[in-house]
């Protein structure tokens, strides 16, 4: 898990890498939540996302965006972010120059953001979203949503409401070109605190129950 330095947008960024060897592996970032309320890169969130794509055989990297930890510049309220996510896939793939399937997760903040590059990068074929910010956040840029994926969420959040994540959800899974799966964690708060062995599970079950449709575009 090797400390890794690249160039953002507006200075240096740092993230954690996990390497594949395997020849056209799949690749993943996960971003973390918000900056301006104590959200890093070493989230425990964010490390039980990071850890489940390094075992399932992604190459994968978690980062700080601008202004966390030693990545330089200052909160830009999301563009900057969505640079910084930019940035670091850019890293990610000049990395793994073969490889054949891009995933990108987040949690909260993270969510949204992963969201947004989903739309600008038609290479990421699949994403986790944990805890999107819905009642905080505009989503309506999913028009369509490009990608299947996970969004999973805890019953006893009490910073976004079930209700604002089910009503999301439900859009995304009324189209007809991708399959949205929601998954909704008994008693998990938005930290999914004490709840973080289920979460990885329920990330790792996705996975695994998508790893054919990742073997066969890679």
């Amino acid at each position: 898990m090797p400390d890794v330095i690249f160039n953002g947008p507006e200075g240096r960024l740092e993230g954690r890498y996990h390497h594949n060897r395997a020849p056209g592996g799949p690749v993943a970032i996960v971003l973390h939540p918000h900056p301006q309320q104590g959200g890093t890169m070493n989230n425990k969130v964010v490390y039980t996302l990071y850890h489940v794509f390094s075992r399932r055989g992604f190459s994968v990297m978690r980062f700080n965006f601008r202004g966390v930890g030693r990545s330089q510049g200052t909160f830009d309220n999301g563009q900057g972010e969505l640079s910084d996510a930019a940035a670091a896939l850019d890293w990610l793939q000049a990395v793994n120059p073969d490889a054949g399937h891009c995933w990108v997760a987040g949690f909260s903040f993270g969510a949204w953001i992963g969201m947004q590059l989903l739309m600008r990068r038609p290479e990421i074929s699949g994403f986790i979203s944990v805890a999107p910010p819905a009642n905080r956040q505009d989503f309506t840029f999913l028009a369509p949503c490009p990608s299947s994926g996970l969004i999973v969420h805890g019953d006893s959040d009490d910073i976004v409401p079930e209700a604002s994540v089910a009503k999301l959800a439900a859009k995304l899974s009324a189209q007809k070109t991708i399959t949205v799966d929601h998954t909704v964690i008994p008693g998990a708060n938005h930290f999914f605190s004490e709840h973080l062995d289920v979460l990885g599970k329920t990330v790792d079950g996705y996975l695994g129950a998508n790893m054919d449709r990742i073997r066969a575009a890679t």
